[in-house]
């Protein structure tokens, strides 16, 4: 092998260590920032109990992202503190209602300011029905909650008869579901039939974390693989290059 031959080898060997040195830094910056990310914007939650099956079995570990009451939207399902509900343990509904809107039962079927709320997310085995309740006006700054598995969730309809009317303050919220990541069932759907009532909120930047962390594993992976490899090649080119011997 020529001398120009092994300087242009040598030069691309080295501009190849410096845009894996590259990948791997930045691959590191995305893949910790993405964690990073994740652990300002969202909390895990356990929820221990089947009341809000199927979107959420017992035992399913949530991720919710953290945001203000005044943030939440019907539809949304939420994380929420109220030591009227449960004393110092959060507690995880649906928000069917906001403050001014009337909420009633009718026939089985939830209707929130008159209009009946198709609700896709219940499971389709008769534990879905709602029981009929009085009609209940729900007071500014303050939320009504339903449990997805109505037959056995203790939620607003459970505490009709206490001073708020079973409904909860904005305050008391800290979080909003985004994800079910245990098992991996994914991001929550936003049930559409709330938009005839109202913006539902976005989902949060979750896509977005787990896209980052992907890619800055398979920069690290991809920066991290190449100096061997680079390696190897060059010795089987310099053993390829070597003259047999004379015999």
């Amino acid at each position: 092998m020529g001398s120009a031959a092994r300087g242009n080898e040598n030069s691309g060997t080295r501009l190849g260590g410096v845009l894996s040195g590259l990948a791997v830094a930045l691959g590191l910056v995305l893949f910790l920032g993405g964690f990073a990310w994740g652990a300002v914007i969202y909390l895990p939650y356990t929820v221990p109990t089947s009341s809000m099956a199927p979107t959420i079995g017992a035992g399913d570990r949530v991720l919710a992202q953290r945001v203000d009451g005044g943030e939440v939207r019907r539809g949304d399902v939420v994380v929420f503190t109220d030591k009227t509900w449960v004393t110092n343990a959060p507690v995880v509904k649906r928000v069917v209602a906001v403050g001014g809107d009337t909420v009633a039962s009718t026939g089985g079927k939830l209707t929130v300011n008159g209009k009946q709320i198709d609700e896709p997310y219940l499971a389709d085995d008769g534990l879905a029905e709602l029981q009929n309740f009085p009609t209940v006006t729900v007071p500014k700054g303050r939320l009504f909650l339903l449990g997805d598995e109505r037959s056995g969730s203790l939620d607003s309809t459970a505490h009709l008869t206490d001073a708020a009317k079973g409904t909860v303050a904005r305050s008391a919220v800290s979080a909003r579901v985004d994800a079910v990541v245990w098992p991996m069932n994914g991001m929550l759907e936003r049930p559409t039939s709330f938009e005839q009532l109202g913006a539902l909120s976005s989902p949060g930047p979750l896509r977005t974390m787990v896209a980052l962390v992907v890619a800055g594993g398979v920069l690290v992976l991809g920066g991290g693989a190449y100096g061997p490899i680079a390696n190897r090649r060059s010795k089987r080119a310099r053993t390829g290059a070597e003259p047999a011997d004379a015999r």
